[in-house]
């Protein structure tokens, strides 16, 4: 499995506390079947989690790919963030002062949870528009999702993926995600789902049950293309595959 979204970076977000627990997290992701994990640090978020690109991003990152080497730990490490959309994004996208999925066209991108629509509309299509391809990071917890299914056939088709997060699906952030997360993948909607994970328990790196469940409920291969082969295609910068989307209306 390969999971993009996860706050594995060590102390710069509301992910991982320590080094130790970055390992841990790792650790934990690999005993699953984890082969390779992106690292999302949150970023953009004003005054809170800015974490642009630079020096001390970095450095952070080489000081975590090699702890993970000398602990042995069998999993490949890939750079991304989660992209908090302001009206700053198109500018950091094309200055390259974040960083997108594995240093491909594709970006994991994150709204406010009330954000207005049309907000949300402008700002996926001037980012499309300079050539980068977004993912939204949990569509089926937003607020405005859940009141309008809708809206994520109509991201879908507008060629932007949809990452459903293993919590929602899963029924730990509550009804109104669990709902929508079911609508997202019953509808073929969804691109990917990852752990969104933040912890090494609770919002764990652990993924085992998540692919028991797809398996059961939905089949080996919409299993396959959620946790293997869009994510594959993520990395490499390559087309999502899906199933045909079913509208709502």
């Amino acid at each position: 499995m390969i999971d993009i979204h996860t706050h594995v970076m060590p102390g710069i977000d509301d992910g991982s506390e320590s080094m130790d627990m970055s390992l841990q997290m790792l650790a934990i992701a690999a005993e699953s079947g984890v082969h390779t994990i992106v690292a999302t640090p949150h970023c953009n978020i004003p005054d809170e989690y800015e974490n642009y690109a630079g020096d001390e991003m970095m450095s952070l990152w080489r000081q975590l790919e090699s702890a993970a080497a000398e602990a042995q730990i069998p999993v490949k490490l890939c750079r991304g963030m989660e992209i908090f959309a302001t009206e700053a994004l198109p500018e950091l996208l094309t200055e390259r002062r974040v960083w997108t999925i594995n240093d491909t066209k594709y970006f994991l991108l994150e709204f406010s949870f009330g954000e207005d629509p049309d907000f949300c509309r402008y700002i996926l299509r001037k980012a499309s528009d300079l050539g980068f391809r977004p993912i939204i990071a949990h569509p089926e917890r937003y607020f405005f999702v859940q009141d309008d299914p809708e809206l994520a056939y109509e991201f879908c088709v507008s060629g932007y993926g949809l990452q459903v997060n293993k919590g929602s699906l899963m029924g730990r952030f509550g009804p109104g995600p669990k709902r929508t997360a079911d609508l997202i993948l019953d509808h073929g909607l969804c691109a990917c789902i990852a752990s969104d994970a933040h912890r090494p328990y609770e919002r764990s790196t652990f993924m085992t049950d998540l692919r028991d469940y797809l398996e059961e409920e939905y089949g080996e291969a919409y299993m396959r293309l959620l946790l293997e082969e869009n994510p594959a295609r993520i990395l490499s910068g390559r087309d999502l595959l899906g199933f045909e989307p079913i509208p709502f209306r």
